[in-house]
């Protein structure tokens, strides 16, 4: 399997523990906000091979707790179990990042009890989900069967939601709400603009605003919080 990058030691993606993460290339959907457009196009990403990360692992495993997988979109890749199993042998957790469009693959790793912690992203209330992904045609069934599989609580897992000015209304925060009833964690994660989007123009919602959409999915959700915004 290769990589498009890696951040060897992140304090920041897995509460409390020491993490090492690695980027896929790729990803099936295209939303405007995405900040890391050379994962999405695969355009200008380094190569690095799962050779030299289980390597950089195994030479740091007593420092690190944890190994995690974000991308571009992790799913898309065959080899993603394998290098799961491998970094299990080494005695570290694990987490994946996902937007829900693998909801097979995403079930065997947890069965597996190859993955303790996963976060998907959530991109709208799914009746406006198509622009925020940037398709005219995308058969949704997929990520509702994952939101629904990880509601299932087999696992440790987090809903998030990065806010656009553009796209996220009261109304969508409170479908999303009845959507992801009972879940137990989910993050409004704050917008920026820093230059590599696949979009320009967009905008952060406020803190105000974020408040109120707080105020909102806390009548579903078991506990809401926000990143970025501090």
């Amino acid at each position: 399997m290769i990589f498009a990058g890696i951040e060897k030691i992140s304090l920041v993606d897995y509460k409390d523990y020491l993490t090492c993460v690695v980027f896929t290339p790729g990803c099936n959907f295209r939303c405007p906000f995405c900040q890391n457009s050379s994962l999405v196009t695969s355009k200008g990403s380094a190569e690095i091979d799962e050779e030299e990360v289980l390597e950089y692992l195994e030479k740091k495993k007593k420092l690190l707790d944890a190994f995690g997988i974000t991308g571009g979109e992790p799913t898309l890749h065959k080899g993603i179990e394998r290098v799961y199993e491998r970094v299990k042998e080494l005695g570290l957790k694990t987490k994946l990042d996902t937007n829900g469009t693998n909801p097979e693959l995403v079930r065997r790793l947890i069965d597996r009890k190859l993955v303790d912690y996963v976060a998907m992203d959530i991109k709208n209330s799914f009746d406006d989900y198509l622009p925020i992904i940037g398709m005219k045609n995308f058969d949704l069934t997929p990520v509702k069967e994952t939101a629904a599989l990880l509601l299932e609580n087999k696992t440790e897992y987090e809903f998030r939601t990065t806010l656009v000015k553009e796209f996220h209304t009261e109304r969508n925060i409170e479908q999303i709400g009845k959507d992801l009833k009972g879940a137990e964690k989910f993050f409004f994660q704050k917008f920026a603009d820093k230059g590599t989007c696949l979009e320009e123009g967009l905008h952060a919602c406020s803190d105000e605003q974020t408040e109120e959409f707080i105020k909102i999915l806390s009548k579903y959700v078991k506990f809401v919080g926000k990143r970025g915004f501090d």
